[in-house]
């Protein structure tokens, strides 16, 4: 059951109303850098090219595939740039993200190219993600699966929820089966925000796992609720100890996870 996080801050904001703060504030500051150290892949997104992203996203959940409030939205990916999309899309439509969440349990699951397999479990839609470089698509679309960037580009620019996630709708759920609301999950990445000195302009390079709270704090929302930035660092145990130096230098990183 939701837990008493709700009352720890006065704001009543829903982590989706965070993102539309910061649209509002500076659309043009970095929000997300991205880099694969298995691929050699580095993607920078300003706060207005994130929001059109989860916008897109948005409208193809809600729209193409139906999501509704309340609904389980299994989520099989990695920390990635698009993951953080989906993340802030499902808050968006009001379903509930679970990251590492069971597929046979879930309304909807979206799967990278490891996952498809456990994927196939879910007996709802199916979206797969290819994880390339620049967000390319699958050579060949896996069967059983919507390809998310054969299906995206064409959703519109702007999203409208038919219903507006109410803060004490459930958002997220925690491996261990943790379930937050939305002002719960705001709450806690103001909290966090705060334990880790991150203030507008930090820059926060985290190599954490979306697998849980802390990844997905230390990697998106923290960073997301002190107007702040993430570099999100995949497969940092293949970069050397002065190649990681080097990046924290380039990229200005004030806090590191």
């Amino acid at each position: 059951m939701p837990g008493s996080l709700a009352g720890v801050t006065a704001t009543s904001a829903t982590p989706a109303q965070l993102l539309s703060d910061a649209l509002r504030a500076d659309p043009g500051r970095p929000l997300v850098t991205f880099y694969d150290d298995a691929t050699g892949e580095r993607v920078e997104l300003s706060v207005a090219t994130f929001a059109n992203w989860v916008a897109k996203t948005a409208n193809l959940l809600q729209d193409d595939l139906g999501a509704q409030p309340g609904d389980r939205l299994a989520l099989l990916l990695p920390a990635h740039w698009q993951t953080a999309v989906w993340v802030l899309a499902g808050f968006s439509v009001g379903v509930v993200v679970e990251p590492g969440g069971d597929p046979a349990g879930a309304d909807l699951v979206v799967s990278g190219p490891d996952t498809l397999d456990a994927a196939l479990a879910c007996g709802g839609e199916r979206i797969a993600l290819a994880l390339r470089p620049l967000g390319g698509r699958f050579p060949q679309p896996p069967a059983g699966f919507a390809d998310y960037a054969v299906e995206v580009p064409s959703q519109g620019d702007r999203f409208v929820p038919y219903a507006p996630p109410a803060p004490g709708a459930p958002a997220l759920r925690l491996p261990g089966g943790e379930l937050l609301t939305g002002a719960e999950v705001t709450a806690r990445a103001h909290a966090d925000a705060a334990a880790r000195g991150l203030d507008r302009g930090a820059r926060v390079l985290s190599g954490l796992p979306y697998d849980g709270w802390e990844g997905l704090s230390a990697g998106l929302l923290a960073p997301l609720a002190a107007d702040a930035a993430v570099v999100l660092c995949r497969h940092l145990d293949q970069l050397p100890a002065e190649g990681l130096e080097r990046r924290k230098d380039s990229e200005r990183v004030t806090h590191t996870v």
